[in-house]
């Protein structure tokens, strides 16, 4: 029986880390975090050129029609390239369509979302991961009042997927009536998050609280998927400055204790692509497994994210925190994947009600 992802699958993920690597390589990163007001609209055009808008969406509509599997993937090389974009959020609206859109808005939005004219944010972050005091959205009448936090790509998406505190989902156009939003500050420049103000703003209904837990599931793993990508760079770059280093006349790979530093980073990794994949996998295959493996996926890779940042960082001493060398981009992305949407702690306890160990 062969556990492993299939030849197309290898071959698509590879295509994408070429794509990636010409059309947003560090440089163009370095860029977009330095400069707020750039959009890096010819980052997300590659993106959408590639395909990877409409992963989800099914061919009827103009998407590709594949699977969260697919998906995390694409997440994985996104993360290999620290590349902005909201994928994120294009991804979980078209799941949110797919599984509880109305014909209407299936067929007003899901083409739209599948060629990447337009672009959506996810507002689901209070009823999944705590609401902050002020924070918290109410729906009344087809209306939303209230704030949400850490909305990806606030400023920029065209739509936005808005959870109430009653678990219920709405679809929210940007420049819909009553609806402010502002930056937040992150130690992640490579993504940005925002906050949503809404006043009496008119909404969609877009599905209840089973899809708002489909949505947190599947945010779950491609926020794993997209850490795993990341730490298997600062592994990579570790190992390399290892090599070329010398200090004491030899490189500083070749003092064990350096050696056991890169040893462990992917002893502590290799789990996770597992656990990771089967995560996306039972997202559509083994649907009353998913949301299990979706919190053991985000909370286990949260905290070996972390030890990998880390580590590759002690690696490669007080280099890896300048610029030159980039790494720290690696090491913030990974930072800001731990908390969206819940830190390990959190994802954890709910992991444990769910097998009934606690209330």
């Amino acid at each position: 029986m062969d556990f492993s992802i299939t030849q197309d699958q290898k071959m698509m993920q590879d295509s994408l880390s070429r794509t990636l690597s010409d059309s947003v390589p560090l440089d163009r990163v370095r860029r977009y975090a330095g400069a707020p007001a750039d959009a890096g609209a010819d980052i997300w055009s590659a993106i959408a050129d590639f395909g990877l808008a409409g992963v989800v969406t099914p061919e009827a509509y103009g998407g590709l029609g594949l699977t969260l599997l697919d998906a995390a993937l694409a997440a994985q090389a996104l993360g290999r390239a620290v590349t902005p974009g909201p994928f994120l959020g294009g991804v979980a609206a078209a799941i949110a369509l797919n599984e509880a859109g109305s014909a209407d808005q299936q067929t007003r939005w899901s083409p739209k979302l599948a060629s990447g004219e337009v672009t959506a944010g996810l507002a689901i972050s209070e009823p999944v991961a705590g609401a902050r005091d002020g924070a918290g959205v109410t729906a009344a009448s087809g209306k939303l009042t209230g704030k949400a936090l850490f909305v990806t790509d606030a400023l920029t998406a065209d739509l936005f997927v808005v959870a109430d505190r009653s678990g219920n989902l709405h679809l929210v156009k940007a420049d819909a009536a009553g609806l402010t939003r502002a930056a937040m500050t992150t130690i992640d420049q490579t993504r940005r998050v925002g906050e949503l103000t809404f006043h009496e703003t008119p909404a969609e209904p877009l599905g209840g609280p089973g899809t708002l837990a489909r949505l947190r599931d599947a945010a779950w793993v491609l926020l794993a998927a997209d850490s795993l990508g990341a730490c298997e760079v600062m592994i990579e770059k570790a190992v390399d400055y290892a090599k070329e280093r010398r200090q004491f006349g030899r490189v500083i790979g070749s003092f064990q204790a350096v050696k056991h530093m890169c040893a462990e980073m992917a002893a502590e990794l290799e789990p996770c692509r597992a656990l990771v994949w089967y995560a996306a996998y039972a997202f559509d295959e083994a649907r009353d497994e998913s949301s299990l493996t979706a919190a053991h996926a985000k909370a286990h890779t949260s905290e070996i994210g972390r030890f990998v940042a880390r580590t590759a960082t002690e690696v490669h001493g007080g280099m890896g925190i300048t610029d030159l060398l980039g790494l720290h981009f690696w090491f913030k992305r990974v930072g800001l994947n731990r908390q969206l949407l819940g830190g390990p702690e959190r994802v954890r306890r709910l992991a444990a009600q769910i097998q009934g160990l606690a209330a």
